[in-house]
């Protein structure tokens, strides 16, 4: 039941509602009130049953959000809200993901500098730019120590984290602000340490020295999830090797890499090499001798079918050099470019003053025009390069294809080299319901598709530092296989800063004495703690606790309700926190996941920087309104690419314009006493009332399939029929044109249907349906009970509404065709319209007199649909009386 006894006097309905404002108005009000404040006391007192927890995706604080920042979280503000009042207690946190390469080159970009882990701090520095930079070129950064570079990064992090709180304030977002955290912060830091340390002791993580993808620009080491297969121009070459059978031609777009090669490769059953298998051949220019073997991995109808297998070209040549145990013969060297000592594999050969005088440090690209120039003069060129475009892999944020070098890094087992692991990570993904359910084959095909084992090290600045120190033997050398742990109680600790337990930092680097692990982790490798980190798993975070052990709150959100993010990162933030939960927990982090689509520009293309093509969101907001943007990411379904499409987000304002002239008019009565649905007695009231229920009905089943979309149109086709046919229907008896008692049946009905679908927009347009709840109610509409069918009276045939509003456009089409207002009269009017509409037309009778204004004869007829006849009937115009209309 409705009960509005107590309910403030209509003078709070502003004389002109206006969308202007709003904003800055009610985020105030939710600020100071504490209206989206998680309640700590509540949770430790209630079951886990009574939270819905969500593992927030902290943007990447480097630079500006975009639309696809407003598009996802909307979605996820919006499951939120609805489920805040169903009378849950939300757990909605926000984190802020500054650490990592993106941040790493806006520093290096906007201040002009670039690290220099070999430079001292300087106390004083004051870097030579502040964001007015124009040259881009690298050897105009002034080089700086590791910490005065972290320092900056701390600066301006800060100030991008500002600005972005900001426009998530504006957007509506009902996050709880008091629990956020930074991934680079020392609760994130020490969380993420004390996992990965947990990792190491158990044997999950283990560091090797072996061949791994390497970005020569950012100067780190690339993992498997984050790689990214694009066209890149490139040569064939034909080059002859020489064997005693005559030349065996093979085709490479890496002719710089003959140095290194270690052997020719060719299908098992390929018969044009069958006879080659077991013999040796020797390499153009350099003669070296090397062996030719078969390996299924080889294309048969590739080239000429044979290729040359370098330590390393690619991944291929890993594959082959692991699985055939070839020799490793490495030139690349970590800045991209060949070693400077001729490798001892060539000495003696005919191509070692070759490698001194034209290889030794030159690029890669330097190289290939030397060794290209010499094949030509040895003959072994066979024709002219042939130009094409290859697949090369790049690290997602680089532009130069990555290297394979030979580098120590630590790792975390992901399945990629453990069947059983893999089963049993594909298997969570089934503990997961998957928002939509195609998604989850994605995570399946990522994991099934691993074929190594989780890179976790980053040769980096801006990082959790990896929390290992090695100690060093008689003669200053690393004892790898014995590195020194810190315990859990000391986190978090940098050690290029603090030396381990039992040493002074007199000792650093010193025989006998120790160094410490100079690189960081994967950002990866903390963002896949973010349920931990904001749940409190390690004590000391946002939601407190001892300073030993686990938040007691943390049991009370985790496994977390669902973790929000987009479809491209399934296969590293979602996986890797999968694969964290699976170690550390033993179950999935969350029971739900919800994954959405990229935002298109109005071509239909993904937006991207890369592409010039990004919408930043500040601006449109200003613009079109928080509720009005939030309207077009509202009408975008989950897993769905969707169009930038400011049509809609005027289609959302016209909306919230709409709410609040139809409010003011619904509300503008008068207070209103005792129950209402008592007072709902009219055919016409309790028709639109169970059309209503069926909306409900439809808006609650929209949001628990996790289909916001299916909830916004429902309740928005409602309210359009509400104002278009009802409102105008009832207005003339609301005014008491029909007696007391048919106008308080009506002034119930609007206020009990106003009620029931401001609470319904409420997610998604909070700040419109907070202002018109706020003229009636104590309270905020989102702290308000979740709209149910019970709420509303039983019975009423909503077909009545449906057949008496038909009838009224019949009128108006009527009028509109003899060139007359809406409000000229009507002296004699025949409607014929199919035989069972007419007792429900009649049911309605009054309120289509008074609202078609037929003041004369009304007759019926029957026929198949609901048209006029007898088109000459009188029309009078009258003038138009003056009235609040909605």
């Amino acid at each position: 039941m409705t009960d509005t006894s107590t309910v403030p006097p209509a003078a709070r309905i502003p004389e002109r509602p206006s969308l202007d404002g709003l904003e800055e108005k009610w985020t105030e009000v939710w600020q100071q009130q504490g209206t989206y404040t998680f309640d700590r006391e509540r949770a430790l007192e209630a079951d886990r049953a009574d939270v819905f927890s969500i593992d927030t995706p902290p943007p990447t604080a480097s630079g500006s959000l975009h639309m696809g920042h407003v598009f996802s979280y909307t979605h996820t503000d919006c499951m939120a809200r609805y489920k805040r009042m169903q009378g849950l207690n939300v757990f909605y946190p926000i984190g802020w993901d500054d650490n990592g390469l993106p941040t790493e080159k806006r520093v290096q970009n906007y201040y002009g500098v670039r690290g220099d882990a070999a430079l001292h701090h300087d106390p004083d520095f004051t870097p030579p730019f502040e964001g007015n930079r124009t040259s881009t070129k690298a050897a105009d950064e002034v080089p700086i120590s590791r910490q005065n570079f972290i320092e900056l990064c701390d600066v301006l992090t800060v100030r991008d984290e500002a600005a972005f709180e900001s426009l998530f304030r504006r957007m509506g977002f009902s996050l709880d602000w008091s629990i956020s955290y930074r991934t680079i912060d020392d609760h994130s830091r020490a969380t993420s340490q004390q996992a990965f340390l947990r990792n190491v002791r158990r044997g999950e993580a283990y560091q090797s020295e072996a061949p791994g993808l390497w970005d020569v620009t950012f100067q780190t080491a690339v993992a498997q999830a984050e790689l990214e297969a694009r066209d890149y121009p490139g040569h064939y070459h034909r080059v002859a090797f020489h064997g005693e059978a005559g030349p065996v031609h093979i085709e490479t777009t890496r002719p710089e890499l003959i140095p290194s090669v270690v052997a020719l490769i060719a299908h098992p059953d390929d018969e044009r090499y069958a006879g080659l298998f077991g013999s040796t051949v020797t390499s153009p220019l350099f003669g070296v001798e090397i062996p030719v073997v078969a390996h299924p991995a080889a294309e048969i109808d590739k080239g000429a079918g044979i290729a040359m297998c370098c330590t390393f070209g690619d991944l291929t040549d890993v594959l082959w050099w692991r699985e055939l145990q070839l020799p490793t013969r490495s030139i690349i060297t970590r800045n991209g470019r060949l070693q400077v000592e001729t490798p001892e594999w060539l000495a003696g050969t005919a191509g070692e003053a070759l490698y001194a005088e034209k290889l030794s440090g030159a690029t890669t690209f330097a190289a290939r025009t030397a060794i290209v120039e010499a094949l030509r003069e040895s003959g072994d060129l066979d024709g002219e390069p042939t130009p094409t475009q290859r697949k090369a892999n790049f690290y997602e944020r680089g532009e130069r294809p990555l290297e394979i070098v030979t580098t120590r890094q630590w790792y975390i087992r992901n399945g990629g080299r453990d069947t059983d692991l893999n089963a049993a990570l594909v298997a969570m993904g089934d503990g997961i319901a998957w928002h939509p359910a195609f998604m989850q084959s994605r995570y399946a095909n990522w994991v099934a598709g691993l074929n190594g084992d989780w890179l976790v090290s980053r040769q980096r600045f801006f990082g959790v530092p990896i929390p290992v120190w090695y100690a060093l033997d008689d003669e200053g050398e690393p004892l790898w296989d014995n590195p020194i742990l810190p315990s859990e109680a000391e986190l978090p600790v940098d050690p290029a800063a603090n030396p381990p337990a039992g040493y002074e930092e007199s000792q650093r680097g010193i025989p006998g004495g120790f160094i410490g692990d100079p690189d960081v982790l994967d950002t990866w490798a903390t963002s896949s703690l973010t349920p931990q980190i904001a749940g409190g798993w390690r004590a000391g975070g946002a939601l407190g606790g001892d300073e030993e052990g686990t938040s007691p709150l943390f049991a009370k959100v985790f496994p977390m309700d669902v973790r929000p993010q987009a479809h491209d990162i399934i296969r590293t933030w979602l996986f890797a926190t999968l694969v964290r939960a699976y170690y550390e927990h033993g179950s999935v982090p969350w029971t739900n996941a919800a994954i959405s689509g990229f935002i298109l520009d109005p071509d239909r293309k993904k937006m991207s920087k890369s592409k010039g093509n990004v919408v930043t969101p500040e601006d449109v907001v200003k613009e079109h309104s928080a509720d009005a943007v939030r309207y077009w990411a509202a009408s975008g379904r989950l897993g769905t690419d969707a169009a930038y499409d400011i049509g809609q987000m005027k289609v959302g304002r016209r909306l919230a314009i709409k709410i609040l002239n139809a409010s003011k008019f619904a509300l503008g009565f008068g207070e209103v006493s005792g129950d209402l649905v008592d007072q709902v007695t009219e055919p016409l009231d309790q028709a639109v009332l169970a059309q209503l229920r069926t909306v409900v009905e439809r808006a609650t089943a929209g949001f628990e399939a996790w289909d916001y979309t299916r909830s916004l149109e429902a309740t928005e086709a409602f309210f359009w029929s509400f104002c278009d046919d009802y409102l105008e229907l009832v207005k003339d008896r609301a005014y008491g044109g029909r007696g007391e008692e048919a106008a308080a049946s009506a002034r119930a009905t609007l206020r009990i249907a106003l009620d029931v679908v401001l609470r319904l927009l409420a997610p998604m347009l909070p700040y419109v349906t907070e202002e018109v709840w706020s003229w009636t109610h104590d309270g905020s509409v989102h702290r308000a009970a979740w709209p149910s069918v019970t709420e509303l009276p039983e019975g009423g045939d909503p077909a009545v509404l449906s057949a008496v509003a038909d009838a009224l456009a019949a009128v108006r089409k009527v009028k509109s065709e003899a060139k007359v207002g809406m409000r000229a009269e009507v002296k004699a009017l025949t409607l014929s319209l199919p035989e069972a509409h007419r007792d429900l037309v009649g049911l309605g009778e009054d309120d289509l007199r008074a609202a078609g204004r037929i003041t004369g004869e009304l007759t019926f007829a029957t026929g198949e649909g609901t048209e006029t006849v007898g088109r000459d009937a009188d029309l009078i115009p009258v003038e138009k009386t003056p009235r609040p209309t909605a």
